[in-house]
């Protein structure tokens, strides 16, 4: 009886091991072997124009002297 116990907790223990290399194996084959950096949907297109804002330290200082 207490080498089934043995059996049962060597099985289990390797069927959580396997488990876990697996995911540790799929995690880092989607993270460094073929995956693409995704583009955000939002992203400008090539050529599109963005609004740009220059908030450097000395435009805004004229800007508040100004007013």
């Amino acid at each position: 009886m207490h080498t089934a116990f043995v059996l049962l907790y060597f099985a289990c223990f390797a069927v959580i091991a396997g488990g876990a290399f697996a995911l540790m194996w799929y995690n880092m084959k989607s993270i460094y072997w073929g995956a693409l950096p995704r583009k955000h949907p939002e992203a400008p297109k090539v050529g599109e124009e963005v609004l740009y804002v220059d908030l450097e330290k000395e435009k805004l200082e004229k800007l508040y002297e100004d007013n």
